[in-house]
């Protein structure tokens, strides 16, 4: 194992981290949130924002790890700062003369792939890392390196938020003014962590496009005058599979309806997760009664398939009319789902 060395800047590096008055603090959701979406996006079981002290990294937030802090001299993070403008990324932690030997990748949490993008403040001072992890090598794309660098900037402006909130509630008398303040930094917050997660265009779980995908698939579609169907597809009786089963086995079904939708289109249109237990499907030129036809096999597919727990699924397909925008064509096919539900479930309704 190969010791990190200690930037040139180290006092400089330091001061500024007790700056931010931060370390052994609780947990926060913001934080937390902010590890969970990189943990996503990269599809790997551990994440965390790990700020490096004199001697050693704690753990503001975590996920998948069970200590609160390591030791400096064991810590990829440590490695990491080094390069400020770089995110790390280790591929295969046995393979790297840094690690190979390393406590953390040798005991547990068993890391073989790490990639870290550091936590840079206004003055440049890399106070810690984002940082994600796996139990087996991989490599990350283009995209969820791109990602993950934008969150860690989101990291470093939620811990300046933190320190301008804390001056603030010291130094300002005027409470209108501190909470007015506090509340337009935590929107712009909010609003930068929206928009980072409006970049991805995949359902983490599913596999599927997400909702945001298909809109802009179907946009395009009507955009150049293409008569499109769309079928709003729901599983029936879904709440009941989570309250009697448990959210991990509804998950699980979710997946396994996902890879029977997926299947049985067969490549036709856009099968996209819309939200919740509901998918949709486009089929761009569709002659209406195909299109129908398409639908009755989805529902047998899901019936007849091999599933851990049965289900079926309701749908409700509309054919678009000449020049029908986005929100009417969906409106008509939700209509024509709930009429499905009504009339018994496991069934197609088609939309006046």
């Amino acid at each position: 194992m190969i010791k990190p060395d200690k930037p040139a800047n180290e006092e400089a590096r330091l001061a500024a981290l007790r700056s931010y008055a931060i370390l052994d603090t609780a947990p926060e959701d913001a934080f937390d949130d902010l590890v969970r979406i990189a943990s996503a996006i990269c599809g790997v079981p551990m994440a965390s924002v790990s700020l490096v002290d004199r001697d050693r990294q704690w753990f503001k937030a975590q996920m998948g790890l069970e200590d609160k802090e390591t030791s400096r001299d064991s810590a990829f993070c440590a490695h990491a700062i080094l390069a400020p403008d770089d995110v790390m990324v280790v591929r295969d932690a046995l393979e790297d003369v840094r690690f190979h030997d390393n406590p953390l990748v040798r005991g547990n949490p068993n890391i073989r792939f790490y990639a870290g993008a550091p936590l840079v403040d206004a003055e440049g001072q890399a106070l810690g890392t984002l940082c994600v992890l796996d139990r087996q090598p991989r490599e990350l794309t283009a995209h969820q390196l791109e990602a993950l660098n934008a969150l860690s900037r989101q990291v470093a402006k939620l811990l300046e938020l933190r320190r301008v909130s804390r001056a603030l509630s010291l130094q300002l008398e005027d409470r209108h003014w501190y909470e007015t303040q506090l509340h337009d930094y935590q929107e712009h917050l909010e609003s930068l962590n929206a928009d980072l997660v409006e970049q991805t265009r995949t359902d983490t779980l599913t596999g599927l496009p997400n909702r945001r995908a298909f809109a802009a698939a179907l946009d395009e579609a009507l955009s150049r005058g293409r008569r499109c169907s769309v079928a709003l597809l729901d599983i029936d009786h879904f709440k009941i599979v989570n309250d009697t089963h448990g959210h991990a086995v509804g998950d699980r079904v979710l997946v396994e309806v996902a890879e029977q939708l997926r299947s049985a289109a067969g490549g036709r249109g856009t099968i996209a997760r819309y939200g919740g237990e509901e998918f949709v499907w486009l089929l761009p030129d569709a002659d209406p009664a195909q299109a129908e036809l398409a639908c009755q096999h989805l529902c047998q597919a899901v019936r007849f398939a091999s599933m851990a727990l049965p289900v079926s699924i309701s749908i409700g397909l509309a054919h678009g009319r000449p020049e029908e925008e986005r929100a009417p064509l969906l409106e008509r096919a939700d209509g024509a789902l709930y009429t499905a539900k009504r009339n018994g479930r496991d069934r197609v309704e088609v939309a006046a």
